[in-house]
């Protein structure tokens, strides 16, 4: 039998999935019992790196979803609009979607979903995060009979190749490392989304509803970038014992879930800490496996394709077996609304770094109001003065992030403390 695939957008992943599909369509074949062919896409354009002589090409790519030989639409053309629209009309029209568009699912997820639940159709969507990793069926197959405890992961690789070579540079600034991320390709002219965190959080926003099976929450997800890290910071982290890594991080906990992306120190020791470059890698934790790792490239035309292919693999399947559709790995009347904590409520150890005039008692008065606040110093370091100023570094306990925030304000408030007081999480995996 012949499943028709449609793919609407024919860019770097559109071209690099039509060309998988038939470069390996013997390989697909052997491995479902089927014939998937593509029979028609929607581009603006033909590239010159696909040979579209056998397929049927429209430049209105709602005619793929209006296409009675599609069953599985493929959308790839990336934004909300008409991305939107054209994922409701082809649920509409009872066809299956395969989507990496995680900006879509992050903020529209919750209603796609429940539409295709009501069509009785699938949206799959392993191309949404963490390219080429198999990270959501690694949770939703994988880790299937598990409780989910926590996850954490570099999911962004642009922002992981700037801190890696601020690293081994040793003295090169954020904007200089940027520039030369833009000049590889490695970040977007407008590189917003990603050192500001809004991309990791797109992503980890659905990996929490994948992982707890609540509904997807990425308005209330703490977002932070990395642009205020400065090479003394990572000197100071290195000297700790640490590397600095943005890490997207979800946790369940009694009160609710932790859903954040920010600036991490992690151990050295750690495997997190040791994955560089533009790679991507997470963490799971879970019942009774344990801690378990994935690790592989994040982007890029063939391992963003690979994951595409792979679940219109799994659609082909999955209908074939005559499944369940749980879009998110839980049955939909078992989705379950938590509330997501404020940064306020989250706990952790921290990086504080103060830039004060070396006088004698400063760092007395320091220990002092921590002291009062309940926080003690795990670890310090104390740099020679330099025009009559110190950096200091140091690493606290465990604390609420509430009583930190309220020791800044008080040590900010020291005539000896001139600059603002800088802080990062730490966080123990």
């Amino acid at each position: 039998m012949e499943i028709g695939v449609g793919i609407c957008g024919l860019g770097t992943v559109g071209s690099a999935t039509f060309n998988l599909i038939r470069d390996n369509a013997d390989e697909i074949t052997r491995k479902t019992g089927e014939v998937i062919k593509v029979v028609q896409v929607g581009c603006r354009r033909d590239p010159p790196d696909c040979d579209l002589s056998s397929v049927d090409v429209t430049r209105d790519i709602f005619d793929v979803v209006k296409n009675p030989d599609v069953s599985i639409v493929i959308e790839l053309i990336g934004g909300t609009d008409p991305a939107l629209e054209l994922i409701k009309q082809a649920i509409a029209n009872k066809k299956h979607v395969v989507t990496a568009n995680k900006a879509l699912l992050a903020l529209h997820g919750d209603e796609i979903f429940a539409m295709a639940h009501e069509a009785g159709v699938f949206v799959k969507f392993e191309a949404a995060i963490a390219g080429g990793i198999p990270l959501v069926k690694a949770i939703r197959e994988g880790l299937v009979s598990n409780r989910i405890e926590w996850l954490a992961g570099i999911i962004n690789g642009t922002s992981n190749y700037i801190l890696s070579e601020m690293e081994v540079a040793g003295n090169r600034s954020f904007d200089e490392v940027l520039v030369e991320a833009q000049e590889l390709g490695y970040a977007e002219a407008d590189p917003t989304f990603d050192v500001e965190g809004i991309d990791a959080a797109h992503k980890l926003t659905i990996l929490a509803s994948v992982a707890f099976g609540i509904p997807l929450k990425f308005e209330a997800t703490y977002t932070e970038g990395i642009s205020h890290i400065t090479p003394d910071d990572i000197r100071f982290a290195s000297e700790l014992g640490y590397r600095i890594k943005h890490l997207g991080i979800t946790r369940k906990t009694l009160n609710g879930v932790e859903l954040r992306v920010h600036p991490t120190l992690v151990e050295k020791e750690q495997m997190l800490a040791q994955i560089d470059g533009v790679m991507n890698a997470v963490m799971v934790g879970s019942s009774p496996a344990g801690a378990t790792m994935y690790y592989g490239a994040g982007a890029g035309g063939g391992p963003t394709a690979s994951a595409v292919v792979a679940d219109v693999v799994d659609v082909v399947r999955t209908l074939e077996g005559g499944g369940e559709v749980a879009n998110l790995g839980f049955v939909p009347d078992a989705i379950e609304e938590l509330p997501i904590l404020k940064m306020s409520d989250i706990t952790s150890c921290y990086y504080l770094k103060l830039k004060v005039l070396d006088k004698p008692g400063v760092m007395a008065r320091i220990s002092t109001i921590l002291s009062q606040h309940n926080i003690s110093i795990e670890a310090l370091i104390q740099k020679d003065a330099r025009s009559g100023e110190a950096p200091i570094a140091i690493i606290t306990n465990e604390i609420m992030e509430r009583s930190l925030d309220e020791t800044i304000n008080e040590l900010q408030e020291l005539d000896e403390v001139i600059d603002r007081v800088v802080h990062i999480r730490v966080q123990a995996l």
